[in-house]
């Protein structure tokens, strides 16, 4: 558990300075000129580069280790976050994205993996709900530092970037425990586990929609609207806040009751949300609100995906299905960017929510198969 908590807080300290980084260059790049197409577009980045790599990261684990396929993830973090820091402009930053991407696709699975296989199963929901707390306390924290700190957006971004240098350090200090890794066969298992779960995928997927496809187009809408850098990255700030406030209740809520009962409500909840930001226009409050519940539901529904994973698979199949509950999320956080970018830009908040509904319905039949 010693492993589990080091690498969890290094984690964290990446979330952190990705929620902050992200909102920031959104502005920065709706300032310069580019609409929500290519801001969201831009956002997508990173998550393009975690979906298309996560079927073949079991494999990279299998071979080296969860210890040192982390630290090489949180290496290529810090590159990705300091040309973050020392580019301008949309092609040095979109280099920047695709670092931060291939880092994150190897850290991300190495540090579910090793939860997934070590948490006590009596206690799995609350371990993971407390670990995706954290996460949504970094993700509710990062957007506000730029204004909490009194920072311009240059700044910001070595901020970010001293954040993840000190996650590298974290992760190097850990020792290189011995816990059970998957074969090198286990990258064909991903596959195996999107055939056999293929509704838990889906609703991690819309779980990647809600939760991490949409800070950058609120943010670069809210900036639209005139608000200055602080005010439109606290819009991603509520998201973060969101899901710091839902993950331990869905872990809890999983451990005491059917979890298909839990998706249900999850889902419902996403199409009154939905629905509702097609009034943000008349009721700007709602930008928050909304963001509110889509951080904190769809951080859930992705929570208990992971959940799912560990009750189902053991062993070398770990691994593989914990890429499939992520492959899904990631795609949702890929695509959710470039169409809520798109819809928003050809018809306004009612294309949004328009979108969105069609994400949270799916989630809704999704859970009722689950």
């Amino acid at each position: 558990m010693s492993l589990i908590w080091r690498l969890g807080a290094a984690t964290t300290l990446i979330l952190m300075a990705f929620a902050m980084a992200g909102p920031v260059l959104a502005v920065q790049l709706q300032r310069a000129g580019h609409g929500p197409a290519t801001i969201g577009a831009f956002a997508m980045l990173p998550f393009l580069l975690i979906g298309l790599l996560m079927p073949v990261v079991p494999r990279v684990i299998g071979r080296f280790g969860l210890v040192r396929t982390y630290r090489a993830g949180a290496l290529l973090q810090l590159l990705g976050a300091v040309g973050y820091a020392l580019g301008n402009g949309l092609a040095a930053w979109s280099a920047g994205a695709l670092l931060t991407g291939l880092g994150a696709s190897l850290l991300w699975n190495a540090t579910e993996t090793l939860l997934t296989q070590e948490a006590p199963p009596a206690t799995r929901g609350r371990v993971m709900g407390a670990y995706q707390t954290a996460l949504g306390a970094a993700l509710a924290l990062g957007p506000f530092l730029p204004a909490l700190l009194q920072l311009k957006a240059r700044s910001a971004l070595w901020l970010g970037a001293a954040l993840v240098a000190a996650c590298v350090l974290v992760a190097l200090s850990a020792r290189s425990k011995a816990v059970a890794t998957p074969a090198a066969s286990a990258a064909s298992g991903t596959w195996q586990a999107l055939r056999a779960v293929p509704w838990l995928a889906a609703l991690a997927f819309a779980g990647g929609v809600f939760e991490a496809g949409l800070s950058a187009i609120t943010t670069a809408h809210a900036s639209s609207l005139g608000m200055d850098l602080r005010t439109a990255t606290s819009v991603a700030g509520a998201i973060g806040v969101g899901s710091f406030l839902f993950q331990y209740p869905a872990g809890w809520a999983a451990d005491h009751m059917p979890v298909r009962r839990v998706f249900t409500f999850a889902s419902l909840v996403l199409v009154v949300a939905s629905v509702a930001i097609a009034f943000a226009g008349e009721a700007p409050w709602l930008l928050w609100v909304c963001g509110l519940l889509w951080g904190g539901v769809g951080g859930a529904l992705y929570t208990l995906a992971i959940i799912q994973v560990a009750h189902a698979f053991d062993g070398r199949a770990t691994a593989g299905a914990a890429a499939a509950a992520i492959t899904g999320y990631t795609w949702g956080g890929t695509l959710g960017p470039l169409a809520s970018g798109w819809t928003l830009q050809a018809a306004g908040l009612t294309g949004l929510a328009a979108w969105l509904l069609l994400m949270a319905l799916g989630a809704l039949l999704a859970a009722r198969r689950a």
